[in-house]
């Protein structure tokens, strides 16, 4: 289970004024290293035999950008404090460009994304974790929300460390997943900070 995985060290960059230049990486290797969560949680005896292909990881950075998307909107609906509405809306805005970079690139590559078990069960966890935040309202809600999220940050690190970096075979995307690392590791900081803040 995705609340389950191994922790990443990571430090904390500020990002707020090199945002704009370096969005385009950090929004495609969310979408890339998101989707290969469910590949190591939901999958990982069958990982060790198979891989992901780069069609794979197309559909599934398609469909983890969808789930969070998702959980972004309700928690943007649900949320009662201010700072975790604002870290929602920055997932939706951050992952709704995902989807539009990762078809893009997937379309410049010439790569088909296509279905597999990780995407398939990466799909059907999200909605079961969705219908679970449906449950929770104000304080509840944020913590079950933020918890969720810096889980799944620290799940997507590890797995674009151990899976998604050493087996992408286009050098073009390897090169991004590389260089948007820290980007994405910043971004686990900040909602770690988020669910520090809860706890007081």
């Amino acid at each position: 289970m995705i609340m389950k995985m191994l922790t990443s060290d990571s430090r904390f960059t500020k990002l707020e004024g090199h945002r704009v230049k370096l969005k385009a990486v950090a929004l495609i290797l969310t979408s890339v290293t998101i989707a290969a969560v469910s590949t190591s949680a939901n999958a990982a005896d069958k990982t060790s035999a198979s891989t992901p292909t780069d069609p794979q990881i197309a559909m599934i950075v398609v469909v983890a950008d969808t789930v969070d998307v998702e959980y972004g909107k309700l928690a943007v609906k649900k949320a009662s404090n201010q700072a975790i509405k604002e870290f929602a809306e920055t997932m939706i805005r951050d992952h709704t460009a995902v989807n539009e970079k990762a078809i893009a690139l997937a379309k410049k590559l010439g790569v088909t994304p296509e279905a597999s078990d990780t995407s398939k069960s990466l799909k059907a966890d999200g909605k079961k974790q969705l219908a679970k935040l449906k449950t929770l309202t104000g304080a509840e809600f944020d913590k079950a929300y933020i918890d969720n999220e810096v889980s799944y940050h620290e799940a997507v690190i590890g797995m674009l460390d151990k899976t998604l970096i050493p087996n992408t075979k286009n050098a073009e995307l390897k090169s991004l997943l590389e260089s948007g690392r820290p980007i994405f590791a910043a971004h686990l900081e900040h909602a770690k900070k988020l669910q520090a803040s809860l706890g007081k």
